[in-house]
């Protein structure tokens, strides 16, 4: 789903929807804007108000949610990675090959996912993309190490535990590059919204500001659904999660 695309669509509709209550007004008889008509007019939409403002907050909270855990899956794993290569720098030089194998996936792997220029994302998913194979080759290698003594025995063991973890967290954050937001959610938001403005251009009277108004109310909405579909794509579009903890990673790695 591009934000941007449907952002737009509930600017329109919303305020498409005020303005078509403004013309309802003008068309309508005088005796359905009487005082008990509006009371219940107001009643409904108040209902219906509470319960897009309800849906409006398990939809953020869904986003948000998906955000953080993806955030903190890239934090994690880079962690994890700068901590395997100590590990291997500690067992001795023999890992060397192994060292400079996870610097060049950790390089490829940052630039697939934070392309620079006009380079387009490549694919994330390992099986897909041919990656999956490739970072099993990690923890092959290190299981293929030779231990001499107990202290390389304590770090292979735990090199291994790390690798077999670092197989588990790109999944972690592969699964925050799918949209939490389901799209019944976003249809029935809208036309709730929709019905709304309608009621708002129904009962306001004709002027300049108060069309100003509906305006920026329907501008606001439309933002917020912006922002909320922009933290549901945490690896795109303007909110996106930062590279700098995976290039502060690759940065210090093999050294």
């Amino acid at each position: 789903m591009n934000p941007t695309i449907i952002a737009i669509i509930v600017f329109t509709c919303t305020f498409g929807g005020a303005l078509l209550g403004m013309r309802l007004r003008r068309t309508l008889p005088g005796h359905h804007f009487d005082a008990d008509s509006k009371d219940t007019v107001k009643v409904g939409i108040g209902l219906i108000a509470t319960m897009t403002a309800l849906l409006l907050g398990l939809v953020t909270a869904s986003a948000k949610s998906s955000f953080d855990a993806a955030d903190s899956a890239v934090k994690k794993t880079a962690i994890d990675v700068l901590t395997l290569d100590r590990l291997l720098a500690r067992y001795g030089s023999e890992t060397g090959d192994i060292r400079k194998g996870l610097q060049r996936a950790i390089g490829a792997r940052t630039d697939q996912i934070w392309p620079q220029g006009d380079s387009k994302r490549a694919d994330l998913d390992p099986i897909r993309s041919g990656a999956a194979s490739q970072a099993e080759v990690l923890p092959d290698a290190i299981r293929a190490l030779k231990p001499r003594d107990d202290s390389q025995r304590a770090l292979h063991s735990r090199a291994m535990d790390l690798a077999e973890q670092l197989l588990q967290e790109r999944w972690l954050v592969l699964a925050g590059t799918q949209t939490s937001i389901p799209l019944p959610f976003l249809v029935i938001l809208l036309f709730w919204l929709t019905f709304t403005f309608a009621s708002f251009g129904l009962f306001a009277p004709r002027s300049a500001m108060v069309l100003w108004v509906l305006f920026l109310c329907a501008l606001s909405v439309g933002g917020a659904v912006f922002l909320i579909l922009e933290m549901d794509t945490p690896f795109e579009g303007l909110l996106r999660i930062s590279a700098d903890p995976w290039r502060y990673a690759l940065a210090h790695l093999n050294q």
